[in-house]
């Protein structure tokens, strides 16, 4: 499960390492919780042969989708990950892991290791060689009543694998430079092409530091959010604010 995230990469980092045109100057940002506005990078429109322009584009979405179909999205869970296994065949995310497949910038991201029922440590989980990574996401388009239209996305999740898996049973998918260009490819690659891209991270890509619990509010933003702590046994440590109950989340899934 992913729940918080942090993007403290530089426009000219986005732009080198996606592909993309210019992105506007933005701030770093080391506490990203569902429902604010994500990064993703899409396939932009064909380009004409010899085209040296680039060929993705960086789009802003709400994090938390919601299915083209919803009518009423307040009684529809939170939907903020979605199993990697199971999104293919599945209505609520199938049309966009056939058409709307996206890359999701990031620095890391934050977990919780339950220890009971009132006691969680955080940790800061981070590719160990400090390079920037890519979450596999999806996006959808809802249309409101009205009229207007809402960009909304999710992150995929997969089974966790090495130090994580003791922290947590989920991880983001984590899809490699090489592999961009074949997991945006939504024109021509489907589902069932890029499937092998949706495996656990190798056991020694992440590294999980321990951090505060001022990680839990989401008014604390800074970077020292990603230090690392000590580990003790006080009295337990306050419950994190960013939880989707996975099991009304999996309502849909």
């Amino acid at each position: 499960m992913c729940g918080r995230f942090a993007l403290d990469l530089t426009p000219e980092d986005i732009v080198a390492l996606f592909r993309v045109a210019d992105v506007m100057p933005f701030p770093p940002r080391y506490n990203i919780p569902p429902t604010e506005p994500i990064m993703m990078v899409i396939r932009d429109h064909p380009r004409p042969p010899g085209s040296n322009l680039p060929e993705n584009r960086v789009v802003l979405v709400r994090w938390g989708f919601i299915p083209a179909w919803a009518k009423d999205p307040k009684q529809l869970p939170l939907l903020i990950n979605a199993r990697s296994e199971t999104a293919a065949a599945k209505n609520t995310f199938k049309a966009a892991m056939r058409h709307r497949r996206t890359l999701v910038p990031a620095s890391g991201f934050y977990e919780w290791k339950r220890d009971g029922a009132k006691r969680s440590q955080p940790y800061w989980v981070r590719p160990r060689d400090g390079s920037p990574v890519a979450f596999a996401g999806l996006m959808e388009t809802w249309a409101e009543p009205g009229g207007s239209e809402i960009d909304t996305g999710a992150i995929l999740t997969i089974g966790s694998s090495g130090e994580l898996a003791a922290i947590h049973d989920r991880a983001p998918v984590v899809v490699h430079p090489k592999d961009f260009a074949r997991w945006l490819d939504c024109r021509n690659q489907e589902p069932r092409d890029v499937a092998d891209l949706m495996q656990p991270a190798d056991p020694d890509f992440f590294e999980a530091i321990p951090v505060s619990d001022k990680v839990n509010k989401v008014a604390n933003t800074g970077p020292d959010l990603q230090q690392r702590v000590e580990l003790q046994s006080p009295a337990p440590l306050a419950k994190a604010d960013h939880r989707v109950d996975d099991d009304r989340q999996m309502r849909l899934l």
